[in-house]
């Protein structure tokens, strides 16, 4: 339901099954491979690295749980900072949290809406010291566990620069890919940028498994670690021994299923999102006040939640009052994320900048995205922002 208690017709962004999954799903039936171990983990494991240019992957139960392992994977250690961005859903900072360490939040590029790499750097190379051989927040004094950078909404970072910041600073990339499957930067899928990433296939994403995550990297020791620590750090063939406290972080058959029907479409899916990006560029073009989401030109964007800024002098309503009047319509929308140097969650934790984001914050919303978003959708969406806009109501 929308805030208005109208049924959303048009939701933000939906599940698009393709045929597959359900005779994959059968066959988990059928066979009795329904928990987490099965055939179908292992070849959704192999398709996504195969994919992104891994040579691992593992699977888990979801994105949060990816990144999680992913950080403990890289070494990061319960004490640490991790730098990530300011601009993310909170999973990003709360995994962080999971592995004992804090994050430190540096603002987003206008250009891009991604981490700045110039206050990145600013951060590293003016805020930080070398002591006992660690790279420390001079502020916190905390070890500088990690880079975390953020591909969000479907764009890539800017990561030539992050990644020379690593090198300069012998430091582990941990990317945080979970909404940005399929996109590229300078020709080189997200995902196999830095040491190791995580995925998400929550329900809204471009791949879905009705949950669940991925780890992907190139490193044999760190996949291992992370199968590791999926499964309880089992370590006996039969007995049940365990080496140390780890998780239930497995992604089942039935999950895997899923998501290899859905990997067999991805071509079609990443089609899909383009060409919806298409129609709400063509329709900021067209009515004053909306500015569709950058696209650098050196990124291979997958426009997973198509976004606009709504400035409220030239549209004649601010971002929330636009969220309303078309949730009273039936259709669905999102604000962008509150900042996480402004969460309540994440207070105390060290913050560069931040006012790119508020400002994202403040005029941000996102727009009906599925995949099998209709042509007749389109054109209800079309009509509901033209009639909230100042044109209209003059």
């Amino acid at each position: 339901m929308s805030s208005k208690g109208q049924a959303v017709t048009i939701p933000l962004c939906v599940p698009w099954m393709t045929g597959t999954e359900g005779p994959y799903l059968a066959e988990c039936v059928d066979t009795n491979w329904v928990s987490s171990a099965g055939p179908f983990v292992t070849r959704f494991e192999t398709m996504m690295a195969d994919y992104v240019g891994t040579t691992h992957a593992v699977a888990t139960v979801n994105g949060t749980a990816a990144l999680h392992l992913a950080l403990l994977a890289a070494g990061v250690r319960p004490g640490d900072a991790v730098v990530t961005s300011t601009v993310t859903f909170v999973a990003t900072a709360n995994a962080i949290r999971h592995a004992g360490a804090w994050p430190v939040f540096i603002d987003v590029d206008p250009a891009t809406w991604q981490i700045d790499p110039s206050l990145l750097a600013g951060f590293l190379r003016r805020d930080c010291a070398v002591v006992d051989g660690r790279l420390c927040d001079g502020q916190t004094g905390r070890r500088i566990g990690a880079l975390l950078p953020v591909h969000i909404l479907g764009h890539p970072a800017d990561m030539d620069p992050v990644l020379d910041l690593a090198r300069e600073f012998a430091l582990p990339v941990v990317e945080d890919a979970t909404e940005s499957l399929g996109a590229t930067y300078k020709g080189r899928r997200v995902g196999a940028l830095g040491d190791i990433a995580a995925l998400s296939f929550n329900g809204n994403k471009l791949i879905t498994c009705g949950g669940g995550g991925m780890v992907v990297t190139s490193s044999a020791e760190w996949a291992e670690r992370v199968r590791h620590l999926t499964t309880q750090a089992h370590c006996h063939p039969v007995e049940s021994l365990h080496d140390e406290v780890a998780f239930n972080y497995r992604l089942t058959n039935v999950q895997a299923a899923i998501g290899c029907a859905q990997m067999e479409a991805i071509e079609a899916r990443l089609a899909a999102k383009r060409r919806i990006a298409d129609f709400y560029r063509t329709l900021c073009a067209e009515v004053p006040g909306l500015t569709f989401m950058p696209q650098a030109n050196w990124a291979g964007a997958v426009f997973w939640l198509s976004t606009v800024l709504v400035d409220p002098k030239a549209f004649g309503r601010d971002c929330r009052q636009l969220l309303a009047f078309l949730a009273e319509r039936g259709i669905g929308t999102r604000p962008l994320w509150q900042p996480m140097h402004l969460s309540p969650a994440h207070r105390g934790a060290r913050a560069v900048g931040g006012g790119v984001a508020e400002d994202l914050y403040a005029r941000g919303l996102s727009l009906p995205s599925s995949c099998g978003l209709t042509e007749e959708e389109k054109i209800a969406v079309r009509s509901a922002i033209v009639a909230a806009s100042a044109r209209s109501a003059a």
